[in-house]
């Protein structure tokens, strides 16, 4: 687990002698090393892809570890942290995943470790280092989706790790649904990490079994996939369940020739150069396509887009324009130019959802799920 290195050619020579047949030999599935000081270990993949199960398995790794004899101890501690006690930090942001397993427990798809007072939930950087400085004895610190904290917990994590020896290993998307680094957090942990370890899994598409690396967001209408569109709201915060309402998504994995992600030329083309004319107060362009979008999106510049690409093309593909389907495409677009572009106003915004009379209760929460409330 703690290695991706190939087999050397005297381990595979010994194999060989032992009767092992001539076959690709690689490198065995290592048990955590919590010798090494000073490690940031992203834990990246899809979702699915086992970046938590991952984790729960160096929970039990320091479970075995701590058995061991004061020689171990000298040679896992740093500055009073010894990096087989380990400190599980869920992001607050994504409480509501796993709601039938105890409090305590490290939750991954299909079982869970327990890990009692070595349990914690934070939502930013601030509440992280107060953990740390809350338990100085816990050298290993397993920081679910790290990607969700504000940029500041890279450099905190480079410098606890620097200063005291401290390990953190952050199981976290790095691609967002639309195959594009997260945000600027993911950036940065990326470039601040001591090790990198991605995990894959299979297409979940059901008629494929390629690799695949990339979350997929769709909707269900009627037991209809309706993939989500480019410009759908960059975070939305819920359970790690099945849902068949329009308005909540749900997620799987997806191969390259599986992952449908219509309106993206449409955003750049079309949406955000409105709202840039909207930044520079010519509003009435924006209002008439979201008036379009909101009743009747067959006269829209978005249809029009999408049956451009997706059906009058040499390899039509339904599936993409069924994602005009699902309900509050307006407010998804007024979402991705307020909360994400930052191309509209507070009051340029409570002026279109009043004239358009859109969804208020959707807006508000997807724009809390994004950071940037607003009262409607």
């Amino acid at each position: 687990m703690d290695s991706d290195e190939g087999m050397t050619g005297g381990d595979a020579e010994l194999l060989r002698n032992l009767g092992f047949p001539r076959i690709r030999m690689h490198h065995p599935f290592n048990h955590f090393d919590f010798t090494k000081a000073g490690r940031r270990i992203l834990v990246i993949g899809p979702m699915g892809s086992g970046k938590t199960e991952y984790s729960a398995r160096i929970w039990r790794d320091g479970a075995v570890a701590r058995k061991k004899g004061k020689a171990a101890e000298s040679a896992t501690s740093r500055a009073g942290a010894d990096r087989r006690d380990i400190f599980v930090v869920r992001s607050s942001l994504d409480a509501a995943r796993f709601p039938d397993y105890p409090a305590d427990a490290l939750a991954y798809r299909g079982g869970y470790e327990r890990c009692g007072d070595r349990l914690g939930q934070a939502r930013d950087s601030f509440a992280l280092e107060s953990l740390i400085a809350e338990n100085p004895g816990a050298g290993t610190w397993i920081v679910d989706e790290a990607a969700f904290y504000d940029e500041r917990v890279a450099y905190l994590m480079q410098d606890e790790s620097e200063r005291r020896g401290l390990t953190f290993v952050c199981p976290t998307l790095v691609l967002n649904f639309r195959r594009e680094i997260f945000n600027q957090t993911a950036r940065l942990l990326l470039e601040t990490a001591t090790d990198v370890f991605p995990l894959s899994a299979y297409c979940e598409h059901p008629d494929c079994l390629a690799d695949s690396l990339y979350t997929y967001r769709y909707y269900l209408m009627d037991g209809v996939e309706c993939p989500a569109l480019y410009f759908d709201p960059l975070i939305i915060i819920g359970g790690d369940r099945a849902k068949e309402d329009g308005r909540e998504p749900n997620y799987c994995t997806r191969c390259d020739a599986h992952h449908y992600l219509p309106g993206k030329e449409y955003s750049y083309f079309t949406l955000k150069p409105l709202g840039e004319a909207a930044a520079r107060g010519e509003l009435k362009p924006l209002l008439a396509e979201l008036n379009a979008i909101a009743g009747n999106i067959e006269k829209s510049r978005l249809h029009a887009s999408l049956r451009s690409r997706y059906l009058e093309c040499a390899d039509p593909c339904a599936t993409q324009m069924d994602a005009l389907r699902v309900p509050c495409v307006a407010e998804r677009a007024l979402v991705y130019l307020y909360a994400e572009q930052n191309l509209l106003s507070a009051e340029q915004l409570r002026s279109l959802v009043a004239d358009l009379g859109l969804d208020r209760e959707y807006l508000m929460r997807r724009l809390s799920d994004n950071r940037r409330p607003v009262e409607l």
